[in-house]
Order: structure tokens, then sequence, then C-alpha cells
């Protein structure tokens, strides 16, 4: 107790300036305890994704897949939409031009699909009837219609009908639903 009273006569004497060892062992400390504060806060670190896609997905049931496809739509949101996908995820796209299937892989699906969610100033996508749905408790192939509208400039307006007959597997019942399969039956 004497020594801080002693320090307090010390800082009133001073003008409330210190000196001398003590002052820099002091003024160390705090720029040591800035620094560590410091660290544990990272401005520049994304923070915790609370957009409006992520808080609509539930993937571990099917209408849950469904309504996250439609937000990562929405809200173009790729880190959603890439959630989706399985590692071995394959497209497949009738062109009836050539007259074959077209397929594709997770990949290039992420970077066609980052190329929309970049060009489209609005993506509105309605998922429609259920056609068909066969399941187990690890796969299901479905069948489901869709509109979707892409409004590219307000002069540039598209719009895809048709329907998207997915398979999503996982390993284990716990285990979210992942679209392994996506085989485009559209009018684009």
């Amino acid at each position: 107790m004497e020594r801080v009273q002693g320090e307090i006569q010390q800082l009133k004497k001073s003008g409330g300036r210190r000196s001398g060892p003590v002052a820099a062992a002091q003024l160390f400390a705090l720029a040591l305890c800035s620094v560590i504060a410091a660290g544990c806060l990272n401005p520049f670190a994304p923070g915790r994704d609370d957009t409006p896609a992520a808080a609509a997905c539930d993937q571990h049931t099917i209408d849950g897949v469904f309504q996250c496809f439609q937000a990562a739509y929405t809200f173009r949101d790729t880190t959603i939409y890439g959630q989706l996908l399985d590692a071995q995820f394959i497209f497949v796209y009738r062109d009836y031009t050539q007259g074959i299937d077209i397929t594709w892989g997770r990949d290039e699906e992420m970077r066609s699909t980052y190329g929309l969610f970049q060009n489209a100033q609005k993506l509105d996508l309605i998922w429609t009837n259920y056609v068909s749905s066969t399941s187990d408790s690890t796969s299901v192939d479905v069948l489901r219609g869709f509109t979707l509208t892409v409004v590219f400039n307000p002069s540039d307006i598209e719009q895809v009908d048709g329907y998207a007959s997915l398979t999503l597997q996982r390993d284990r019942v716990s285990d979210p639903w992942k679209i392994f399969r996506w085989r485009d039956q559209s009018n684009f």
C-alpha cells in the first residue's frame, strides 16, 4: 500500500508524467496487453455468416435441400450452393443441336454458377411440383419442376422453365443430403 501511495505522490510531483524504469516497464506492459487484446480480434477476418441464405438452410431434409438451393440462387451465394454439391457431383444436360448429353463435374459447375451469380442482377428460382420421387434412407431420386427468372439488366431478362432430375445422397442418416447428380431438363 505504501508503494502505491509513493507512486501517487511521485505522479503528483511530476505533473502526471512518469519516468524511469518503472514507467518504461508499465508502458511496455500496456503495449503488450494491447497487442494481445488486438490479437483476439482480427478486423480483416471474415465474420460469421448470418446471411439470410444460411438461415434458410437445413440439408437434413429433402425440402431443406430445395430451400437451400432456392436461397443460394436468390442471394447469389456460392458458399451455400457449394455446400449442396457432393464432391463427386455430375451435371448433365441435353444438347439438342448435337443430339448428345453434355456433362461436367463439381469444379466446372461452381465456375459456371459463380459466373451466373456475378453477371445477374437478380435471380428468382421457384420450385414447382414434385413429378416423382423414389428414396431410401441414404439416396433419393427427385424429379421436380422449376421456373428460373434471370435478370441480367432491365432490358435483358431470361425465363427458364423445366425440370430438375436430382439424385441426393448421404453416407449416414445423420448426415446432410448432398446433390450427387443433376440432370437439367429445361428449355434453356
